[in-house]
């Protein structure tokens, strides 16, 4: 057994089961914000409070989920990567601390709040635990990218020797606080990981609305929710294309073999192709199957679609290769799938201005469905992004005769970790973590199931449209038969008092 990749292998599942759940609080997030500006700008209509209240209880289901699953990946950097910790202790250190002060108390500090504040505060100081929770939620992923992106593109720092019990070791020490905060990548990143919460917030929540609108039920609390979604998709969809293609022009500058493994460029090209497709063959260094568009890559790339794009085989001997089929295809499908979204969002736009979008029932179905491509999406960004740094951890500085410092995965290990060791924790993760998902189904499931609270008629104001008065009607009847039941109690007691 190869104690490094199932180092690899244990680190990749344990945070891409984290990674479920903090993508999808941010982008809840962003909807109970706007939950709550709605409340607050029409408290005479109650939907906005109910659906608040709704996702609320969504919200915070996940956010647990997240803390709970994140804890052990801190606990790794000690046991199995070491080496690497004391390298990057210095910058790592600074990021995490300012995360916990920045953004974890400040988030889970109002969340109280948010969760159990409604009959204990006012609205508007509710509000503002809401703002402060998803505030507290993006200023966290800001310290996570930051510490991240400074291992694709390191900056502001230099590398120091120390002898600790004789042995001579390299960390990289901050030297510029600021330049390893804004290095080359970090806020083309952040903003491509900001658009991918907000979307799968949003077709997590279209998700919920559709299958509730399929089944005839809480309809108008489904209407509005799905159509809050879908404009937040919309909008994040069209805006992912750019932050996509910046991201792309700056993996080019400073990770050539990341793109070039993202490409499946064996050979340099002048008027490189964009593939659609293809099949990597790293045995026989060539991209089988391909179907490209001809010239398109040099164009994106360089603005000229004639300009040459580096291939392995002036790369590889100075930075090595990825595995380029796990990278080549990570890619394409996390592009796929965000081209499938911007179409299918722009449809669905398209048919709620004509009115008849909650009427295609086909067009709900796929939005129930969409929401697990929208988890896929996020989790291929990533592998994309980590696995085609590979072999560096740590990602070489380009200098004037090539690649500088950085820090290759296999150097990064702990030396006393064991292979047995690690695959003892790695079954135990897996029957935890399997128990930990099969529980946030099914109380997932139930709170769906169970659906969001029948809402009041409200005092004065404008009448609600008929399915606010469906719901309230249902809770004035409920109400009614439990007033009937308490009256004929109340009879029984006095007869039998007065003597029968």
């Amino acid at each position: 057994m190869d104690v490094l990749l199932l180092s690899r292998l244990q680190f990749a599942f344990t945070i891409m089961f984290h990674y479920l759940f903090p993508p999808l609080t941010i982008g809840l997030g962003m909807v109970l914000v706007y939950l709550g500006a709605m409340r607050l700008r029409t408290p005479e209509d109650p939907i906005f409070e109910q659906a608040a209240r709704f996702w609320t209880r969504i919200f915070g289901l996940n956010f647990a989920l997240g803390v709970v699953t994140g804890i052990v990946m801190e606990f790794e950097f000690g046991t199995n990567w070491a080496a690497y910790s004391r390298y990057v202790g210095d910058v790592f250190g600074s990021a995490l601390a300012a995360e916990g002060i920045f953004a974890f108390f400040l988030e889970s500090g109002f969340l109280a709040v948010l969760l159990f504040g409604w009959e204990r505060v006012g609205v508007k100081t509710h509000f503002v635990a809401t703002l402060m929770v998803a505030v507290g939620g993006l200023f966290s992923s800001i310290w996570i990218v930051i510490a991240n992106s400074w291992q694709q593109t390191p900056a502001g720092f230099e590398l120091r020797e120390h002898v600790i019990h004789g042995q001579t070791f390299q960390r990289a020490e901050i030297t510029d606080f600021w330049a390893m905060v804004f290095n080359p990548s970090t806020v083309d990143r952040l903003v491509h990981v900001w658009l991918g919460a907000f979307l799968l917030g949003a077709f997590f929540v279209m998700s919920i609305s559709a299958w509730y609108l399929l089944k005839g039920r809480h309809e108008e609390f489904a209407r509005r929710s799905f159509t809050g979604a879908l404009l937040l998709a919309t909008v994040s969809s069209l805006a992912q294309l750019a932050s996509g293609h910046a991201q792309a022009i700056g993996v080019g500058e400073r990770q050539p073999a990341k793109l070039a493994a993202m490409e499946g460029l064996f050979e340099s090209k002048r008027g490189a192709g964009l593939s659609l497709f293809g099949w990597p063959d790293e045995e026989a260094k060539q991209l089988r199957y391909s179907v490209e568009i001809p010239g398109m890559l040099s164009l994106l790339l360089h603005g000229d679609p004639g300009a040459e794009v580096p291939g392995f085989d002036e790369l590889e001997e100075d930075w090595g290769m990825p595995p380029v089929w796990l990278t080549f295809q990570a890619y394409h499908a996390m592009v796929g799938i965000g081209l499938l979204f911007l179409g299918s969002c722009l449809v669905s736009c398209l048919f709620l201005w004509r009115g008849t979008l909650y009427r295609k029932r086909w067009l709900l179905w796929y939005h129930v469905v969409a929401v697990v491509p929208a988890f896929a999406a996020n989790e291929l960004g990533w592998v994309t992004a980590e696995v085609g740094r590979q072999p560096w951890v740590v990602y070489p500085t380009i200098g004037a005769g090539g690649p500088e410092g950085g820090l290759r995965t296999s150097e990064a290990l702990s030396e006393v970790v064991r292979a047995e060791q690690v695959l003892g924790s790695i079954v135990m993760f897996g029957l935890i973590y399997a128990l930990l998902f099969v529980l946030w189904l099914l109380i997932l499931n139930h709170k769906i199931q169970h659906g969001p609270e029948p809402v009041s008629l409200p005092e004065g104001g404008e009448e609600p449209g008929p399915g606010l008065l469906l719901a309230a009607s249902e809770r004035v009847a409920h109400s009614g038969t439990l007033t009937e039941a308490k009256q004929e109690k109340t009879a029984k007691q006095e007869k039998t008092v007065n003597g029968g």
